[in-house]
């Protein structure tokens, strides 16, 4: 069985051989931002004795010391705030032998000319310092997301293509640091024309990354625990749209296992790729494997209540979570580092937006995830890691 058909269905037992000699790397990959949702899943594939382009020496970038979930992956962890110039060129100015760059961050400000500012910022400071100190460089991977179809946030609803989305659709007339940072990207790649690209455009992601500004199982996760800890029904708190109709997602592994097959399969360089499972879901079939999951009672979807703001739900309940943290053992965590609640908000805010997979399957990437077996094994994950019970 290929390593990417075991990928794909999920069969395959994830190995790190260990040798009494150590090994020859054949390449070295950088994570700028490892702790995040894929970051986490590629310095857990990434060193693994199968995966294509290794064996993989990894450094892993992050803003905060290293957390305990992510201390596991044997990885050379640096820390960094690469939205400092000077920290940027101290820190990666000394590591000279990265052969390939995965850039899987991003900051979120109030508006999206602000969010230009800040990420462009950042992966330019990154890009700077690791073109010019590392001659072996080959490729640069770079996660945007279905953003560059929908519009940021403050217009969701407003100037999006009509799905489903391919990636041959031009930009919107609106400002979006996702081509902030490709637009940066092509210029690098024109000044170092021994460099190849690629771009991610993953959906809704389901991962493991209690530091993920945008994960919204893991944030479900504890609205599912707070609920069973008062007693009250778990309750759906989006809209009817998105209960009823159809939505698909973009497991983390899965993510990336195509940055890895874009950065070392010839037929995938200098292209951006859509990232989705390949299945779809219904909202409303989903909730009560959450709910069972968490043994906690299905509200189900209220139509006499309609969409619920899980911000004003959830504002006063920092002090809950706290106290479940310590009757349960869990890891120490504060509310608003593991629950985001505006994300669900819109995501589950209206009807789900569709994107395909064919130009990924017609370049030679043929993975997929059951996106409900995602779903657990994620809950798994984060109950292993006593993020929640």
């Amino acid at each position: 069985m290929s390593w990417w058909w075991a990928g794909a269905i999920g069969a395959a037992k994830k190995k790190l051989d260990v040798d009494d000699a150590p090994p020859k790397y054949q390449s070295v990959a950088l994570i700028v931002g490892v702790t995040g949702i894929v970051g986490n899943s590629l310095a857990e594939i990434l060193p693994l004795s199968d995966t294509p382009g290794g064996p993989w020496k990894v450094y892993g970038v992050a803003r905060r010391p290293r957390p305990q979930w992510n201390a596991d992956h044997p990885i050379e962890y640096i820390q960094c705030d690469i939205s400092d110039p000077d920290d940027t060129h101290i820190k990666l100015g000394e590591v000279k032998d990265v052969t390939h760059l995965f850039y899987v961050t991003w900051a979120n400000r109030s508006t999206e000319s602000e969010n230009c500012e800040i990420n462009g910022k950042m992966f330019k400071n990154v890009l700077d310092v690791v073109v010019k100190n590392s001659p072996s460089l080959q490729h640069v991977s770079l996660q945007t997301g279905r953003k560059h179809y929908l519009g940021p946030f403050e217009l969701y609803g407003k100037v999006a293509h009509d799905p489903p989305f391919h990636e041959d659709l031009p930009r919107l007339d609106v400002p979006n640091f996702y081509y902030t940072q490709e637009d940066i990207l092509f210029s690098t790649i024109e000044q170092n024309e021994k460099l190849t690209w690629s771009v991610h455009r993953p959906g809704t992601i389901f991962g493991f990354s209690p530091y993920s500004l945008m994960n919204i199982i893991g944030t479900l996760c504890v609205y599912a625990t707070i609920c069973k800890h008062e007693g009250v029904p778990f309750k759906f708190p989006g809209t009817k749209e998105a209960w009823e109709y159809y939505s698909d997602c973009s497991d983390a592994d899965l993510i990336a296992e195509q940055h890895i097959w874009a950065a070392v399969d010839p037929y995938a360089k200098n292209e951006a790729f859509n990232i989705s499972n390949g299945d779809v879901f219904k909202w409303k079939h989903f909730w009560k494997v959450l709910a069972e999951q968490f043994e906690v009672e299905d509200g189900g979807f209220d139509e006499g209540a309609g969409k619920m703001s899980m911000v004003e739900m959830m504002k006063d309940k920092a002090g809950v979570w706290d106290e479940i943290v310590r009757e349960k053992g869990l890891a120490v965590t504060k509310l608003d580092e593991v629950a985001v609640w505006w994300f669900v908000d819109v995501i589950l805010g209206g009807e789900c937006m569709l994107d395909t997979m064919n130009k990924s399957k017609e370049h030679g990437f043929l993975g997929f995830r059951n996106t409900k077996s995602s779903l657990i094994s994620w809950i798994d994950k984060m109950k292993g890691y006593k993020i929640v019970p």
